[in-house]
């Protein structure tokens, strides 16, 4: 079995929010997530996660709760925390958790998820998060020595088909299959009774970003329900 990296042990059985606002929206501002950020903490967030160098420091600066930090970096393929680079200047911006693609596509520094992980460990101490999308990607993850198997991907990449609320399926595998490691569940879990349901199939913790942080996604929900 292996040990649970000691920024990660904490966050057994609790609730990571994912603070994040698209590209053009009126939330898309480092500090209004910073803002977010602090609010999630007074409700109970053991983490945030937290997207674009500005945004990790500018959140960092605002909570006192471990910082999973990403960089998107473009739209298609591997974008999330793509290199190491990115790897590197994520954690220069103050991320406690590094988190990034961790499917079997290729990135665009030519480099393996695996290779990444060795270079990364080289020069800091911080957890790593593995964003995955199927059994097989989150095994070579874990095979990799990632700290966090998170299934931040699934659906998204063309690996598995795309599930209505979180992938209960892929995370009850990836329990079994990787018995004592950190499976986090993550992706369109969107209401309590989804949480609980991901919680439920052993997932170590649960991340919630839209259905929490983001108003025009549940504004919209709201209004639909209403029109229909």
């Amino acid at each position: 079995m292996t040990a649970i990296h000691p920024l990660v042990a904490p966050l057994k059985d609790t609730l990571i929010v994912s603070c994040q606002a698209y590209p053009g929206e009126p939330m898309r501002d480092p500090r209004t997530m910073a803002q977010v950020a602090a609010a999630v903490e007074i409700g109970g967030a053991s983490a945030v996660r937290a997207q674009g160098l500005e945004d990790i420091r500018q959140v960092k600066a605002a909570v006192k709760v471990p910082v999973i930090g990403i960089w998107k970096d473009g739209k298609e393929g591997v974008f999330i925390t793509p290199t190491f680079e990115h790897c590197k200047a994520v954690l220069e911006a103050g991320a406690d958790i590094l988190a990034l693609d961790g499917t079997l596509r290729e990135r665009p520094d030519g480099l393996t998820f695996a290779e990444t992980v060795r270079r990364v460990r080289e020069i800091s101490d911080a957890a790593i998060m593995a964003d995955c999308d199927s059994v097989d990607s989150a095994l070579a993850a874990a095979e990799a020595g990632a700290d966090i198997i998170g299934t931040t991907l699934a659906g998204y990449t063309g690996a598995r088909e795309k599930t209505v609320g979180p992938d209960l399926e892929l995370l009850t595998t990836l329990v079994e299959k990787l018995p004592g490691r950190a499976v986090v569940a993550e992706g369109r879990i969107h209401t309590p009774v989804q949480a609980r349901a991901a919680a439920d199939t052993g997932a170590f913790a649960v991340v919630v970003g839209t259905g929490i942080t983001h108003p025009t996604s549940i504004t919209g929900w709201f209004r639909e329900a209403l029109a229909n």
